[in-house]
């Protein structure tokens, strides 16, 4: 054996030794009884590698980092969604049964004694569940507490806003405070994402929905525009002189009904039209979601029989606006088809 065998080579061949030649046969090779008692320990000392480089592993994640983001959308748009997140009654990123998906019955709150209060710039908003036990996804927690959100929206500039979440689970009879390793905070900020992204993309059809409405109605003035200017430039041919039989007596003469053929064509055309892009809440009502998702708040009740305008389609969905031009999101099969 060289000097520059690595440590597990020499205990490999300490362990070697021993198997071959048992312990007679160690000193007989290494001279001296202490070094068969080194060989030994330090058998048991590589022996235990495993279990300490799993521990080191389990230690290397981080809890309390909290979350912080960037987001392109104004301070106002952004708030308005996380106060929709806050109050959607679920804490996502945890559960407290392995068949849950999340942490339902949470509460909104003004403040909490789990966190400090907050001294920096910025909204700031809580989402509270009390009575939440053992939660996970929480350092160490094992006991009944409170688990809390907390969001803080601060402006960047007009068109930039600073999102920060944090939560935290608080032990009721000890008041032991345990950090979050990140999931909690991951996956409320995917919810406001979500939101924020559905807004987006109604905003964008609507508006383009609103320019192809604005240039089908200018092409149509100018197709009249065109008709008004071309009608005196065309002159009717002379009549040729007929014979005009003897007048018929006024009692004798029953006008003929003229049926407005003109006026039913453009009824159906408003019709079918109407048809396409709106439709009827079914009974008994549906609920105005904030977005395409069953979690979304409510933003109001529409009754049965009420009419909305189609904006956006999804597979499942319709982006919609109200009569009074409130814009939200329904179930398609909570719609039907106007009569």
């Amino acid at each position: 054996m060289s000097d520059a065998a690595t440590p597990v080579e020499k205990s490999g061949f300490l362990v070697q030794t021993i198997s071959a030649g048992g312990p007679r046969g160690l000193l007989h090779r290494l001279g001296r009884p202490r070094f068969a008692i080194l060989g030994v320990v330090l058998a048991a000392g590589f022996a235990g590698w495993p279990t300490s480089l799993a521990a080191r592993e389990k230690d290397a994640t981080q809890y309390g980092m909290g979350f912080i983001v960037n987001l392109p959308f104004p301070e106002a748009e952004v708030s308005h969604v996380v106060q929709e997140i806050v109050q959607n009654g679920i804490i996502r990123g945890t559960k407290e049964y392995n068949k849950d998906e999340f942490v339902s019955g949470a509460e909104v709150a003004t403040a909490t004694r789990v966190f400090p209060t907050w001294t920096e710039s910025g909204k700031v908003f809580y989402k509270v569940r009390r009575n939440a036990l053992d939660p996970r996804n929480f350092k160490n927690s094992g006991d009944v507490g409170t688990l809390a959100v907390r969001y803080v929206v601060q402006a960047q500039d007009e068109k930039h806003t600073v999102l920060r979440i944090d939560a935290i689970f608080v032990e009721d009879f000890r008041h032991v405070a345990h950090a979050s390793n990140g999931s909690v905070e991951g996956a409320e900020y995917k919810d406001i994402h979500d939101h924020l992204d559905s807004i987006e993309l109604m905003k964008t059809e609507a508006a383009e929905a609103g320019k192809t409405q604005q240039e089908s109605s200018s092409r149509k003035q100018q197709i009249a525009f065109k008709d008004e200017t071309a009608e005196p430039s065309i002159q009717p041919p002379p009549s040729p002189k007929v014979t005009q039989p003897p007048p018929v007596p006024a009692e004798t003469v029953e006008p003929t009904p003229v049926e407005p053929v003109a006026s039913v064509s453009l009824e159906q055309r408003v019709h079918t039209l109407k048809q396409q892009v709106e439709r009827i809440v079914k009974a008994p009502g549906a609920p105005l979601k904030s977005a395409p998702f069953h979690s979304a708040s409510t933003l109001q009740a529409l009754p049965s029989g009420a009419e909305v305008l189609i904006v956006i389609t999804t597979p499942y969905w319709f982006g919609v606006e109200t009569h009074d031009g409130q814009h939200g999101w329904v179930q398609r099969d909570a719609l039907e088809m106007l009569p």
